[in-house]
């Protein structure tokens, strides 16, 4: 069996603290006084983990970690040095150090990174091989599994579809799927978004322009219906659309023709139309702003793409993939969350969708100092604003595994005695401090609220 943890450092006492600390731990050990000999032992066997000094005679530590990417790509290194500048840490961090460790550290520190890096070493040598494709869509939650069933269902049609889902939900991903899946596969897929050109440029956009039809038409242009001749238009946020445009479109749709923006002869348009928005057509409808008899002629089928707090159970699942996505577009070893990021992730509203999931794994990626990522690691706004229901959960299950790698003892009463103390506080603080009315919303008496008080050490709430 391999020795998990090798400890490199031509430094004989630093060696000498790293054993002691290892061996209090139980965990497997074995010390090199040089990267070459440490090298030489590679050729024979493959440890889980390596903790190395950066400057050594010889080969350097950057120049093994090097060595290491090359040929042991899934080996963590921990990089050790008693220079604490900028350039050597940003040195092992380019080299894919898992953790940069500067001189003098606290050694139970440098066991519970050695401990990390050991489950992460673990945990990837589990799933080596498992790399995802490159997917169309990803999705494992009924919800999601409904949508690929349709696209599968109107893949020999040729109806208008109308895509419904919020924001960053993946409109245009379906969009492109639905065209891929159709009999138009071959021609062109053609996408704008309605809201986001202005008023008066729309038009033009759409259906193109001739030569001198206002300032600045130099030259006829084609316009996306003309672009997409044969193949898909997919008007993203179709509920934006002005409503003289309203009017010409449901024209085209009508009639299978229209005009360019200055222009005098009809053209005659064979293209699909998929149209998608966040908002509540029937509502705008109502309201006013949205032609009903447009409406029905978009809405002759319509999915709906739930939202990613719908879809709880593919959160992982896209995590996985976005960040194996980051690290081949950076460059970068992947990033792997432990499970209790994992699990907050997945108890996360994320209001801004698959789109808000997939920028964080890209943050993740560049900013996260190791290879495993842990709750502190995520941005402060994830971990700071209150994210659902049963969110408390996933943090107190974070304190208590530090707690027991720490090795701390009686932390049922510590940590009872903390969530004690912060039920009452609050409890005292949403009454004024009055105990009769905090100890009924309690569900307690108000004598054993005041022994609480007492036993705790909380004066506050008078």
């Amino acid at each position: 069996m391999n020795t998990p943890v090798w400890i490199i450092d031509d430094d004989r006492s630093i060696r000498w603290v790293l054993e002691k600390a290892l061996a209090r731990e139980h965990i497997e050990h074995k010390s090199f006084a040089s990267a070459e000999e440490a090298e030489h032992e590679l050729e024979r066997s493959t440890p889980d983990v390596i903790i190395s000094d950066i400057r050594m005679p010889g080969k350097s530590g950057l120049e093994l970690l090097q060595s290491l990417r090359d040929h042991n790509p899934g080996l963590p290194v921990i990089i050790m040095t008693a220079y604490s500048d900028l350039e050597s840490a940003v040195s092992a961090f380019q080299g894919g150090a898992f953790e940069y460790l500067p001189k003098p550290f606290d050694v139970n520190h440098a066991v519970e990174l050695i401990r990390r890096a050991i489950e992460q070493s673990r945990r990837s040598s589990t799933q080596a091989g498992e790399l995802m494709p490159e997917p169309e869509m990803l999705g494992q939650a009924p919800a999601m599994q409904e949508v690929f069933r349709a696209i599968g269902r109107l893949s020999q049609t040729q109806a208008t579809v109308l895509i419904n889902g919020e924001s960053g939900t993946g409109k245009e991903l379906v969009a492109r799927a639905l065209h891929r899946h159709s009999t138009r596969r071959d021609a062109p897929f053609v996408a704008i978004n309605t809201a986001a050109i202005p008023k008066d440029l729309l038009e033009s956009e759409l259906f193109g322009h001739e030569r001198g039809a206002f300032t600045g038409a130099s030259a006829a242009r084609r316009g996306r219906f003309e672009q997409a001749e044969g193949g898909t238009l997919f008007l993203d946020e179709i509920g934006d659309m002005p409503a003289e445009l309203q009017t010409r479109l449901l024209r085209v749709l009508s009639d299978g023709s229209y005009y360019r923006v200055g222009g005098q002869q009809p053209i005659r348009t064979n293209v699909r139309i998929i149209a998608a928005t966040h908002q509540n057509l029937e509502e705008r409808v109502k309201q006013g702003l949205f032609r009903e008899d447009l409406f029905h002629r978009l809405n002759v089928i319509r999915l709906r793409l739930p939202p990613l707090r719908e879809r709880r159970e593919d959160i992982p699942l896209l995590t996985r993939y976005f960040l194996q996505k980051s690290a081949r577009e950076l460059n970068t070893p992947q990033k792997t969350p432990s499970d209790e990021v994992m699990d907050y992730l997945t108890r996360q509203e994320f209001p801004g969708n698959v789109r808000q999931l997939e920028n964080l794994c890209h943050w993740l990626t560049v900013m996260t100092p190791s290879q495993q990522i842990e709750i502190a690691d995520l941005p402060p706004e994830l971990r700071g604003v209150p994210a659902g229901a049963g969110n408390w959960r996933a943090l107190l299950a974070h304190e208590a595994a530090l707690a027991l790698r720490r090795g701390d003892h009686n932390i049922l009463d510590s940590l009872t005695h903390q969530f004690e103390s912060t039920l009452i506080t609050e409890a005292l603080k949403h009454t004024g401090g009055k105990r009769i009315e905090a100890a009924a919303l309690l569900g307690m008496g108000r004598n054993t609220l005041t022994r609480k008080i007492q036993e705790l050490g909380l004066e506050a709430g008078d």
